[in-house]
This record gives C-alpha cells, sequence and structure tokens, in this order.
C-alpha cells in the first residue's frame, strides 16, 4: 500500500514523502520536499497524491455547475439512540413516563458527566435535550414519585424472569465531596480514599450475574449498610 507520510524534522519542519508498507515497515520511496507553513505542507500534500495517483481516471461528476461543497445541517445517533429506547422500555422502566428522566439516564450511559454538560452529550448524538431548568425539576421528581423503586421493581421483575435471584450480592462503596461543612447526608465517616471530607455511602444489590437490583444512598458515616428489600417488588 503506498501514501503519504508526514515526518517532523529536527530543524521543525515537516517532511513528506510517498512511502510503502512492506514486511510491516514503512519504506520510502521519494522525498518530496519539507514544509514550514500550512500552505507549504498542502502544496506538498497535494502534489504527493497527484504523483500516488497519477493515470488514474476521475468520475465525471459535471461539478462545474455548482461547485458548492456539500453543508452537514445535523447528525444523529439513531441507532445508539434507539437501542436505549428499545432497552428502556423492555426492562420496563417506562413505567417511569418523564422524557427528561430518561435523556439523563441516556447522557450518562453516553458519557458520564455533570448534569449541566448532559445537555452537550444529547446534542452530539442528536437528541434534543430539554433545557436546564427541567432537568433540576427531573431530579426533584425522582424523590417525590418514588422513581427509584419503581424502577427497582422492575429491575426484581426482570431478574426474577431473565436472571438468575437464587444468589444475589451486595457492597457499598464511598464518595466524597470537596465541601468545607457536612449537611444530613454528606458526612465525615470511614473513607476507603482515607479522607476527611464529607461523604455519601453509597450500596448496590445485584443478582448472580450482575444484573442491577437496586442501589441505595446513604449518610456518609454509617459503618454498615443493609439493602431494603421490598417484598412486593420481590
Amino acid at each position: 500500500m503506498v501514501f503519504l507520510r508526514k515526518v517532523t524534522t529536527a530543524s521543525g519542519a515537516t517532511a513528506v514523502q510517498i512511502a510503502e508498507r512492506k514486511n510491516r515497515r514503512d519504506v520510502v520511496l521519494e522525498h518530496l520536499g519539507s514544509a514550514r507553513t500550512e500552505a507549504e505542507l498542502a502544496a506538498l500534500m497535494s502534489a504527493g497524491r497527484d504523483k500516488i495517483h497519477a493515470g488514474q481516471r476521475a468520475l465525471d461528476l459535471d461539478l462545474s455547475q455548482d461547485p458548492q461543497a456539500a453543508v452537514v445541517q445535523s447528525k444523529h445517533s439513531r441507532l445508539l439512540v434507539e437501542t436505549l429506547r428499545s432497552a428502556w422500555s423492555t426492562l420496563g422502566f417506562d413505567v417511569v413516563e418523564d422524557e427528561a428522566f430518561f435523556q439523563l439516564v441516556a447522557a450518562r450511559l453516553i458519557e458520564p458527566t455533570s448534569m449541566s454538560d448532559s445537555r452537550r452529550v444529547l446534542a452530539d448524538v442528536g437528541v434534543q435535550p430539554v433545557h436546564r431548568n427541567t432537568f433540576h425539576a427531573a431530579l426533584q421528581r425522582c424523590g417525590e414519585r418514588e422513581y427509584r423503586d419503581r424502577i427497582a421493581a422492575k429491575c426484581f421483575k426482570h431478574a426474577s424472569t431473565s436472571g438468575d435471584i437464587s444468589l444475589v450480592l451486595y457492597d457499598v462503596t464511598t464518595l466524597y465531596f470537596e465541601a468545607p461543612k457536612e449537611d444530613e447526608l454528606r458526612k465525615v465517616g470511614f473513607s476507603k480514599e482515607r479522607r476527611v471530607d464529607p461523604q455519601i455511602v453509597v450500596g448496590l444489590l445485584v443478582d448472580r450475574n450482575g444484573f442491577p437490583l437496586e442501589i441505595g444512598c446513604f449518610e456518609g458515616n454509617k459503618a454498615v449498610n443493609r439493602p431494603r428489600f421490598d417484598a412486593a417488588a420481590v
């Protein structure tokens, strides 16, 4: 395979070479010259492409009448978004009828980031994100309408029919906050990172295959936490 190769020289210039890949090594066929500016580099790259494709006929697309370049108006990761919505529905999570909440979850799955940055993540995949204030309201609704318990019930239902809950596993971890003072939830406690900052304790319950069943959030000074089972869910 013949290709153009750019190499930075000792003087800081960019050398352009025509090379060929042989036996896992790049063999230089011709040195075209060195460039110190973007214009010089573009000229060398153009000359190199002409040499590589010498004699190759071009398609007659008759572009002389409309020389305008194509412009991408938008992009949409349709398969990714549809897959997430399908899984959301299959697991029964659509029991929570809240588009803003779904968008927050989807953004977190695509790229773990802050709530404010979720709008950028969603826009990158072609989803029209809701307003930032709507995300704030959705987080408030999570507690008021018991989203966690409703989704946990669906997780148990899925695991009981498609998974294996003959053995469940429970583990906890700590998450610290660089906050100067404690509050009702963030408290100084035993830290895995050996820090003295306020923290919270997060507990996760999973089935034998690692499928999540329920997650809990506790005060940072709790030494031992046990999962709260919902008999109706089980």
